[in-house]
């Protein structure tokens, strides 16, 4: 009998220190994240006249739960006027407008960048843009946010 019961408790035991791998991210959600996933490799893209254009990452951070503990990655990475310099620009019209694409909808801000540096933050309506009605070529930056992290990513414009 004490045999039976002794097995009974090994199983239970094994069964409870494998079984309890559910881990939940800041806001209580469950999440079933593998630890190749980690940092997340997000693509992101923007859509012009039907056609879709991979951005350039550039830095990055993320984090996440593990137990009790944070787990935190974090990036640094040229600017993206730097990054920008070596693309070779997508032309576009005068007022093109600008479509971008990125997993999970996160919170999107958009910046010009120059020699000089960032410039003032681009208002989207439906994370779109237009080009600007300018002849010559554009550097953004495009800063994605989600509850766990973000990323910067760049695109180049040539207008003609």
């Amino acid at each position: 009998m004490k045999t039976k019961q002794l097995f009974f408790v090994i199983v239970l035991f094994l069964f409870c220190i494998t079984g309890c791998t559910t881990s939940f991210d800041g806001n209580g959600q469950k999440t079933e994240e593998n630890e190749k996933d980690f940092p997340p490799n997000v693509l992101g893209f923007i859509k012009i006249e039907g056609v879709r254009h991979e951005m350039e990452p550039g830095n990055y951070r993320w984090e996440r739960k593990k137990g009790l503990e944070t787990e935190a990655v974090t990036t640094d990475a040229a600017s993206s006027y730097q990054i920008g310099e070596g693309f070779d620009a997508i032309e576009v019209k005068p007022g093109a407008d600008i479509a971008i694409k990125i997993k999970d909808k996160p919170k999107l801000s958009v910046f010009p960048w120059n020699r000089d540096g960032s410039g003032k933050e681009i208002i989207l309506e439906n994370n779109r843009l237009s080009a600007p009605s300018s002849k010559g070529r554009y550097i953004y930056e495009v800063l994605a946010k989600w509850s766990n992290g973000e990323i910067s990513y760049t695109f180049v414009v040539e207008v003609n």
